[in-house]
């Protein structure tokens, strides 16, 4: 929750160690996904087709920033691409254990857009 009525909310008293900035870069991913969350939510709760657009715009940088902290963390704890690389690798033999493709297609050029979400606004007509 914002705590914009404390100025000094946002002072951290001393430089961080190492771990404590890579336990802080993990902490900013969740925090992006968690936006991004958030506001595709309220885009799938509006009919307002401008606040919609906004909402999703805006989820979608939360997710680039995202990725812009994750590669920060693979730099800083260069191990972190070998434990997602395991966990990959475990997804995909549940993956073939299932039957299912484990492939990651490059994403499709129109990837930003996406299709509407059935809200209850639409559901009135």
């Amino acid at each position: 929750m914002p705590e914009f009525t404390n100025p000094f909310g946002g002072v951290v008293p001393r430089q961080m160690t190492r771990s404590e900035l890579v336990r802080a870069i993990r902490l900013n991913i969740a925090a992006e996904q968690e936006a991004s969350f958030i506001y595709e939510a309220h885009a799938d709760a509006t009919d307002n087709a401008l606040a919609r657009e906004v909402l999703l715009d805006i989820a979608r940088e939360e997710r680039v920033h995202a990725g812009e902290f994750q590669k920060l963390l693979y730099i800083l704890e260069p191990d972190e691409i070998n434990a997602m690389a395991e966990g990959a690798e475990e997804v995909a033999e549940m993956a073939e254990h299932h039957g299912v493709s484990a492939s990651v297609p490059p994403p499709p050029a129109d990837a930003a857009e996406k299709r509407p979400v059935p809200t209850i606004g639409n559901l009135k007509d």
